[in-house]
């Protein structure tokens, strides 16, 4: 009795409002899915940015990177509140910080060396920079954004996916964190006193990263300068030393 019984519910038609919730399910995972893969095309980039400098200049000024993913709630609620489109293109359209990566470097020029690497790359297309470090917010806050697009390539083709990039040195990102604590547990509403307090201090940690990267400037000019390495064209021709002489050199560079 009970195998008839499951028979005759596999057997019954799916509900026309089952049927789309999965359909928007399905839809949905696929555009998220987008923003991870841009996320993972821009962290490589980065990557591979901060293993150059290591290896072949004479420091790498990315300290570290993190990415963050919205979740779906975020972006429906930021849809809401904007008022904007609910479809899928709409919402790429609106909710341009869906995909998100945070370089912390450590002194203010490496904020802009890196996002001139960054955007002179062929595939990545520059949609908007907002520099917050030349023009800082009105509660202090310093950073550099940009939002590029980099394309992802799926069995169905190239997909054109925008990620958010913000660049901060370590003093901006320290602030920036605790305003973030801050602001979390006040909830939006802090008191006057503080929000002065908040600003001095990022005055504060804008004033160590100037004198930090003139102490910077004053010890690269007083140390004397390490040979660079240069890349070979694919198709230059280089002469070997001999085995001995080659031991000779990594004993050296020990």
């Amino acid at each position: 009795m009970k195998e008839n019984k499951t028979a005759m519910n596999a057997q019954l038609p799916e509900s026309p409002q089952l049927d789309m919730m999965r359909q928007l399910r399905d839809a949905f995972t696929g555009f998220i899915l987008h923003y991870e893969f841009a996320i993972d095309e821009v962290m490589t980039k980065i990557n591979v940015l901060q293993s150059e400098f290591e290896h072949m200049h004479e420091y790498s000024p990315i300290e570290h990177v993190t990415s963050r993913l919205k979740s779906v709630e975020s972006i429906i609620a930021k849809v809401q509140r904007r008022g904007g489109p609910t479809s899928l293109s709409g919402i790429r359209e609106t909710v341009r910080d869906i995909a998100g990566v945070r370089v912390v470097c450590s002194f203010i020029a490496d904020a802009y060396k890196i996002a001139d690497a960054l955007t002179q790359q062929q595939d990545v297309t520059v949609l908007e920079i907002k520099d917050y470090i030349k023009n800082p917010k009105p509660n202090g806050y310093r950073s550099l954004h940009l939002l590029i697009e980099v394309p992802v390539f799926l069995s169905s083709g190239p997909v054109d996916v925008p990620v958010e990039v913000q660049i901060r040195t370590i003093a901006m990102d320290f602030w920036a964190s605790l305003e973030h604590k801050i602001y979390y547990k006040f909830e939006s509403e802090i008191p006057e006193a503080l929000l002065a307090g908040l600003h001095e201090a990022a005055v504060t940690a804008g004033q160590l990263d100037v004198q930090m990267e003139q102490i910077h400037n004053e010890v690269t000019k007083l140390r004397p300068a390490r040979p660079r390495y240069s890349t070979l064209a694919s198709d230059q021709e280089i002469e070997f030393p001999s085995p001995a002489e080659l031991r000779r050199l990594l004993d050296l560079n020990d």
